[in-house]
C-alpha cells in the first residue's frame, strides 16, 4: 500500500519536474536572451544594495555596461561585503526583502573558508538544478522512476555546523536541502536527514550504508567519486559488524555518533534484518567480499563527477560495481551549479543558463590584470576558458578559476566540461589547494624548523591513496631528523589553511604530504625544462610553488623521500 501510494503521488512530483527540464531545455535556444534577461533582473533587484551603489547598478542597461561597471574579482574581493552579511546587513550585497537562510562553507585561498551567502532565490536555483539534473537522469534509465522512484543513497553534510555573529547558520547547503524534502519524496532517500550532522566520516559513511544495505537501491549520488569508494570499502571491512548490526537491529557502538543521534536513529534501527543479514552472509561465504555489485544487482547507474583528475578514480568502480554507467552530477560548487549533464559517461553538461549568468575568460588570457570575457553564445568549440559566474548569492563576475573546455552546444547553450581547477590550484579529490596555501605552509614550516629552502615545487603524486610531494634540493635538507620534523610541520599547516585538505586527510582520502629529496642542482634542469618550453627568457622566469599535475612528478630524479 505504501508504494502504491508513493507511486500515485509520485507522478505530479515527476510530471512537474519534466517540464522544469522541458522548460530548460527550450531554453538553450533562446540562450542569449535568457542570459540578458536574468543579469539585468538580478542588477535591478540590488540595484540599491551597497555593493550595486558602489558599481552604480543604477546605470546598467546592457551586459556591456554590466562589464565596464564590474570588475572580474575572486572571493577576497567581495569578501568586505560578505562580511557585513554575515554581521547581519543583508544590505551589503542584496535588495530589499532578500532572505539569507545561511553560508556555504568551502575552503578559500587562505586560511579562512569561505562562506558563500545561500539566500531563497539561490536555494530555489540550487534546487531546480538537481531536480532538472535529476528527473533527466531518471528518465534515461527508466526503471530508476517507472514503478515509484527506486531508492537513492545521497551524503548529505551539516547546514548548521556553525553560526554568524548574527546568528545565521554556516555549512553545507546539502543537509538545508534534505532537510526540506518533502516528506514522501524523503522516504526514497536512504540516509536519514539526522545523520547529516555525524562529524566523523567513517561513522557517517557507516550510517549510510546501515540504512541503505537493505533496500533495493537505484542509484549512489555523491559529487566526488572518492567518497563512493570510500565508503564502500569501509563496508567491505565492516562487513562482520554490518552484517550483525543488521541482524540485531543495532549500530554497534564503536562508531562516533551523538547521543541525540542515536536516539533519532533507534525506532529505523531496531527492525531486524535477518533475511539481509543471511544474504548478505551468503555473498561473503561465496565471495569472500561484500560488494555492491553482489547486494545491489538492480543498481541502475552511478553519480558523481568525470571530469579533471576525478577520472582516474573511476579505475576503481569495477572492482565494486562491475560494469554500471556513471552520469556526471554536472560542474557544481558552493558557488552554485554551473553544467547539468543529459547523458551518461561524460564529464560535459549543458551551461545551466536558466539560473547564472556566465561569461568565460579565453585559456590565454587568465593571467592578465583585466581580460577579454567572452558570453556564452559566444564560445568556440574546442577552445578552453575559465568560467565567471553572477549569481543569486551575491557574486558578481566571480572567478572561480574553474578551467573548462567548450566540447559543443545543446541549441545555443555550450557543452562544457572541467579541466582543472587553475594553475595555481590542484585538486586530486575536492581539496582545492591553491599556491597561495603551499606557500603560506612552506614558510610557517620553514620558520618552526629553524632551516631555509632556496627553493621548493608541491606536486601531486597518484597513488592508493594520492598524496603530495614536495620537492627539495638534498642540500636544503641533508639531515634526516630535520626533514622528518619539516614534513610533519608541513603537513600541520596545510591541515589548519585548508579545511578541505584536512577532511580528505582524516578521511583517507588523502595520504600525508611527503618531502621528496632532489639531487643538488635539479632547480637548474627543471627551469631549462619550463623555458624551452615556454619559449621566455630566464628575466621572466617564475618557479613555481604548485603544479597540479599528476605526471609532472616524472621529469624528476628522485633520490628518497619523507613521510610525516
Amino acid at each position: 500500500m505504501l508504494n502504491f501510494i508513493k507511486r500515485l503521488a509520485g507522478r505530479p512530483i515527476a510530471n512537474r519536474a519534466r517540464r522544469l527540464a522541458a522548460e530548460f531545455l527550450d531554453q538553450t535556444n533562446r540562450a542569449g536572451e535568457v542570459q540578458r534577461d536574468l543579469l539585468l533582473a538580478r542588477i535591478a533587484r540590488n540595484a540599491d544594495s551597497q555593493f550595486g551603489r558602489d558599481h552604480h547598478f543604477h546605470e546598467i542597461r546592457t551586459p556591456a555596461d554590466f562589464r565596464k561597471r564590474v570588475p572580474i574579482g575572486d572571493y577576497n574581493r567581495h569578501e568586505p561585503y560578505i562580511d557585513r552579511v554575515r554581521k547581519g546587513d543583508v544590505s551589503a550585497l542584496f535588495g530589499a526583502g532578500t532572505d539569507v537562510l545561511m553560508f556555504a562553507m568551502t575552503s578559500g585561498t587562505t586560511n579562512r573558508p569561505k562562506t558563500i551567502p545561500v539566500t531563497r532565490e539561490a536555494l530555489k536555483d540550487y534546487r531546480e538544478g538537481w531536480t532538472i539534473w535529476g528527473i533527466l537522469a531518471f528518465d534515461g534509465h527508466p526503471n530508476m522512476i517507472d514503478h515509484g522512484l527506486r531508492p537513492i543513497l545521497q551524503i548529505a553534510s551539516d547546514w548548521r555546523e556553525s553560526h554568524t555573529a548574527a546568528g545565521i547558520p554556516c555549512g553545507a547547503i546539502t543537509g538545508l536541502t534534505a532537510s526540506m524534502q518533502n516528506p514522501l519524496v524523503r522516504t526514497t532517500y536512504c540516509m536519514p536527514a539526522c545523520a547529516s550532522r555525524i562529524k566523523d566520516v567513517e561513522s557517517k559513511y557507516y550510517v549510510a550504508l546501515r540504512f541503505s544495505i537493505a533496500r533495493d537501491l537505484g542509484t549512489v549520488i555523491a559529487a566526488n567519486p572518492s567518497t563512493i569508494l570510500g565508503m564502500f570499502r569501509l563496508g567491505d571491512r565492516e562487513r562482520e559488524t554490518l552484517i550483525r548490526d543488521l541482524h540485531d537491529g543495532t549500530i554497534d557502538a564503536k562508531w562516533s555518533i551523538p547521543d541525540d543521534i542515536r536516539k533519532q536513529l533507534r525506532f529505523r534501527t531496531r527492525i531486524r534484518r535477518k533475511a539481509t543479514a543471511k544474504r548478505l552472509e551468503a555473498i561473503v561465504e561465496e565471495t569472500g567480499r561484500l560488494l555492491p555489485r553482489d547486494y545491489w544487482p538492480n543498481l541502475e547507474f552511478l553519480s558523481n563527477w568525470m571530469g579533471g583528475t576525478m577520472r582516474a578514480y573511476l579505475r576503481g568502480y569495477p572492482e565494486f560495481f562491475g560494469d554500471k554507467p556513471v552520469r556526471d552530477v554536472g560542474l557544481i560548487a558552493s558557488e552554485g551549479r554551473m553544467t547539468i549533464p543529459i547523458e551518461d559517461g561524460t564529464a560535459a553538461g549543458v551551461l545551466d543558463i536558466r539560473h547564472h549568468y556566465f561569461e568565460f575568460i579565453p585559456e590565454e588570457q587568465g593571467d592578465l590584470a583585466e581580460p577579454d570575457t567572452v558570453e556564452a553564445v559566444d564560445l568556440i568549440e574546442g577552445r578552453n576558458y575559465f568560467i565567471i559566474l553572477t549569481t543569486a548569492g551575491g557574486l558578481y563576475r566571480y572567478n572561480i578559476f574553474d578551467l573548462v573546455r567548450c566540447v559543443g552546444f545543446h541549441g545555443k547553450a555550450p557543452v562544457v566540461e572541467f579541466l582543472n581547477k587553475g594553475a595555481h590550484f590542484s585538486s586530486l579529490t575536492g581539496e582545492k589547494l591553491s599556491e597561495h596555501q603551499v606557500v603560506a605552509a612552506v614558510e610557517a614550516a620553514q620558520r618552526a624548523v629553524g632551516i631555509r629552502l632556496r627553493s621548493y615545487l608541491l606536486l601531486p603524486i597518484w597513488g592508493e591513496p594520492p598524496s603530495y610531494g614536495l620537492l627539495v634540493e638534498t642540500s636544503d635538507l641533508p639531515e634526516t631528523e630535520a626533514a622528518d620534523r619539516f614534513t610533519a610541520a608541513v603537513e600541520e599547516q596545510l591541515r589548519a589553511l585548508n579545511v578541505e585538505y584536512a577532511c580528505k586527510r582524516d578521511t583517507l582520502r588523502l595520504g600525508p604530504v611527503r618531502t621528496i629529496r632532489l639531487p643538488n642542482g635539479a632547480w637548474g634542469e627543471f627551469q631549462k625544462r619550463r623555458l624551452a618550453r615556454s619559449g621566455g627568457t630566464v628575466e621572466q622566469y617564475k618557479q613555481p610553488h604548485l603544479i597540479p599535475d599528476t605526471n609532472e612528478i616524472n621529469s624528476f630524479s628522485v633520490l628518497d623521500s619523507v613521510a610525516p
